[in-house]
């Protein structure tokens, strides 16, 4: 039986559903804007066809999830995968040039504010399968490899639903899903984030690791990396791996940059971070968004976002006064 409820309840039905499709589409499409104009596509072809569903045939999550993976799989046609630097270009060295990659669609990263604004508990979606390792390597796979694979084994859904929602058969999911989880594994970004420390042990180090940079205290940032830690830095193609280079580094950005900071945490992809400030004039100007991955062992890798499409996903203010206030 066709769904003939009025304006108002379908949308009632529709509502809760939005947050996790903004995380499906981010996942599919790996970046914040275009995510969120499939989920209002996804909506606007739903409220379209609303009579057309039959609860009968599928829930009404299905079938919202067969919209969202067509407007998915359509918008990705002809697109390249998004990337970070560490899974483009060739390792640089800490204080050499920075080389930017304009030409680049490069991943972003999903404010997890954005996920809680209409689901205050934080339940409708996995934060573990954001993590922006995981999303990267998503990227690596086809478009309908990397449906199938989150369909399957971020959402739960059975081999048979997939098929149902992708408009493929069982083996055709069952194909792509073997693949893409040999294809994830080879790249070592599997979901399984059981021994990460817990997201208030996160918080803990990434605040140390700010008292640190708002102190320009090198060998104290250091304290807090993993020997092997990574720092990539998109726009720019540059990334270096190691905790000696990433204390140079650090020396040249507080050697050019100054040593007067402002650090407001943030937190994406539900990892810890921060927006760093920097003195300029009589206030602060908005200098980059930076997302951290926590170990037990320590920080082991910084991805350092300069993008003015990504300050506004994050509603940041572009400039602070000297209290650290909003600038009139």
């Amino acid at each position: 039986m066709a769904v003939t409820a009025k304006a108002d309840d379908f949308d009632r039905l529709l509502e809760p559903y939005r947050t996790e499709l903004l995380a499906y589409c981010y996942r599919m499409l790996g970046t914040v804007h275009d995510a969120e104009d499939l989920v209002q596509d996804t909506y606007l072809r739903a409220w379209r066809a609303r009579e057309q569903y039959d609860e009968a045939r599928a829930s009404l999550r299905t079938w919202l999830y067969r919209i969202a993976a067509n407007a998915c799989l359509t918008a990705l046609e002809g697109h390249g995968r998004r990337p970070l630097p560490s899974g483009l270009a060739t390792e640089t060295e800490a204080l050499a040039a920075l080389v930017p990659g304009d030409d680049v669609p490069w991943l972003q990263p999903l404010p997890d504010s954005l996920l809680t604004a209409g689901d205050p508990a934080g339940t409708a979606v996995d934060r573990g399968t954001l993590r922006l390792a995981f999303a990267a390597a998503l990227q690596h796979l086809s478009a309908r490899e990397r449906a199938a694979l989150i369909l399957r084994d971020v959402l739960g859904f059975s081999a048979a639903e997939t098929a149902g929602i992708l408009g493929v058969t069982v083996a055709s999911v069952n194909s792509a899903l073997q693949r893409s989880r040999a294809r994830i594994r080879e790249l070592g970004a599997d979901q399984d984030s059981g021994s990460e420390p817990s997201v208030g042990q996160q918080r803990a180090w990434i605040d140390r690791y700010m008292k640190a940079f708002e102190n320009a205290d090198v060998e104290g940032l250091k304290q807090l990396l993993t020997d092997d830690v990574v720092m990539e830095m998109p726009p720019m193609l540059n990334w270096f791996s190691g905790c000696e280079k990433y204390g140079q580094f650090m020396n040249w950005v507080f050697k050019n940059a100054g040593t007067d900071w402002h650090l407001e945490p943030v937190a994406a992809n539900g990892q810890p971070g921060f927006a760093a400030y920097w003195r300029a004039g009589d206030g602060y100007h908005l200098h980059t968004v930076q997302i951290f991955t926590v170990t037990a062992d320590g920080i082991s890798r910084n991805t350092v976002f300069q993008e003015a499409g990504i300050f506004t996903a994050f509603g940041l203010p572009t400039a602070l006064d000297i209290n650290g206030e909003p600038a009139v």
